[in-house]
């Protein structure tokens, strides 16, 4: 892959590249990473980690983790690599379908999994063949989760971001499996419904799911391109990398 540009992250401590046409990530990817709460030492694996934005973000948050992550497109894995030596932050990346995981990810377990599954079920396809991959569900929702739980170790953590109307596939998936859920509600604006959702799960848990109060990203009642106007704890999480706090403490 040739064409691509460079994004800036956590107000440029991070700089990825990505492809011009296909699948960028963004600020999905941040939260996602800011969510997990991962300790120093800790194995970390992130199910379908594209061009490596999510888990550089954590690695930058999180020293001495040895993180791993799963992706398909070669491209994108190609991508990964270079991005995770040009910032300094140790990724290793294998590539597989999360579907068939290849064998050298079969016998290995994890302190923590972190996903942003596709988020469309159907509709027209994005033009760019890899951005129509990422973005759109082949592989259900359900072998996700199935596969993140799969590959933790009893008490392990899977942080998941997805659409909010997707909830209720992400906590089937999770029934009789985890406990200790906690819901963060992601919406644009105050009064605006959620658009998204973060979710915390413990594997083998048995505590009582928590929803929590949600993150507003953006401070004014209305968009004007004209402003920068997000929340002071967005900021703190796109710009600063600082942590969502989702209440881990309190459920482990």
């Amino acid at each position: 892959m040739t064409d691509t540009r460079i994004d800036g992250f956590l107000d440029g401590r991070l700089r990825v590249a990505q492809p011009v046409r296909g699948y960028r990530a963004g600020a999905d990817a941040v939260m996602l990473a800011a969510a997990c709460p991962a300790q120093p030492g800790q194995a970390v694996l992130e199910l379908g980690c594209g061009a490596g934005v999510a888990s550089l973000c954590l690695g930058w948050r999180v020293p001495d983790l040895a993180i791993t992550g799963l992706e398909r497109q070669q491209a994108y894995a190609d991508l990964a690599r270079d991005n995770a030596a040009a910032n300094g932050i140790t990724l290793t990346v294998l590539i597989g379908d999360l579907a068939d995981p290849p064998q050298g990810l079969r016998d290995v377990t994890f302190d923590q999994v972190i996903m942003n599954p596709p988020y469309f079920l159907g509709g027209t396809p994005a033009p760019d063949a890899g951005r129509a991959l990422a973005r759109r569900e082949e592989t259900p929702l359900a072998l996700w989760i199935d596969t993140g739980l799969r590959r933790l170790r009893p008490g392990g953590w899977l942080t998941v971001i997805q659409r909010a109307d997707r909830l209720d596939g992400v906590m089937a998936a999770l029934a009789a499996r985890a406990g200790s859920i906690a819901i963060m509600p992601i919406a644009a604006r105050t009064g605006s419904p959620a658009g998204r959702i973060l979710v915390t799960a413990r594997k083998g848990a048995r505590g009582p799911l928590r929803l929590l109060a949600p993150l507003i990203t953006h401070a004014a009642a209305r968009h004007d391109q004209g402003t920068d106007d997000l929340s002071p704890m967005a900021a703190q999480v796109l710009r600063e990398g600082a942590p969502i706090m989702m209440g881990i403490a309190k459920a482990a």
